[in-house]
């Protein structure tokens, strides 16, 4: 499984108890839709390695706490603190309406109510306190605000966006 194929869920966060049962962050909006999980990936050495779960039960919340097949001792669950755990895109949850994945967006238009096609976004910089969508308009990169008031409508079946931004936002990078 490759990496790209994978979105991440979590982080092994620490061991639980000393058979090797360890608490994974999960990293979402909604932990008790990974609670009966069969597997997950690993990244142990930047390479992502199946763990099949024996159990698992949601713990204060965002944890899960979780005994792994092959890991029945605290040195074994040693090894595998700190690594990141994911799993395959195919096991998100579909989103509906205007709420939508970072990675599905990719590759969008993005189109103004006011200013039309205002170009095609290329990435998401969620480096920030407030995410950004990164659109490409020729050679000119322009950054919207990930913000619930400006996006109109996720337009999957055209793979558009439509934004109503503040008047002077997009001019900003267009006029400088």
């Amino acid at each position: 499984m490759r990496k790209e194929d994978c979105f991440y869920l979590g982080k092994i966060a620490k061991k639980f108890s000393y058979k090797g049962e360890v608490l994974i962050y999960l990293d979402t909006d909604e932990p008790g839709l990974y609670e009966n999980m069969e597997s997950v990936f690993v990244e142990i050495n930047k390479h992502l390695v199946p763990f099949f779960i024996e159990t698992s039960s949601l713990h204060k919340g965002d944890f899960l706490r979780t005994r792994f097949e092959d890991v029945s001792s605290e040195e074994e669950a040693e090894k595998i603190l700190g690594c990141e755990v994911y799993l395959p895109l195919s096991m998100l949850p579909e989103l509906e309406g205007d709420k939508f994945y970072f990675h599905e967006i990719i590759g969008f238009d993005a189109e103004d109510q006011r200013l039309g096609n205002v170009g095609k976004i290329v990435g998401i910089n969620d480096t920030s306190a407030q995410p950004l969508f990164e659109i490409l308009k020729g050679d000119i990169e322009i950054l919207i605000p990930m913000i619930d008031d400006f996006i109109v409508k996720v337009d999957r079946e055209n793979k558009k966006i439509i934004l109503n931004t503040p008047e002077g936002l997009i001019d900003l990078y267009l006029n400088s």
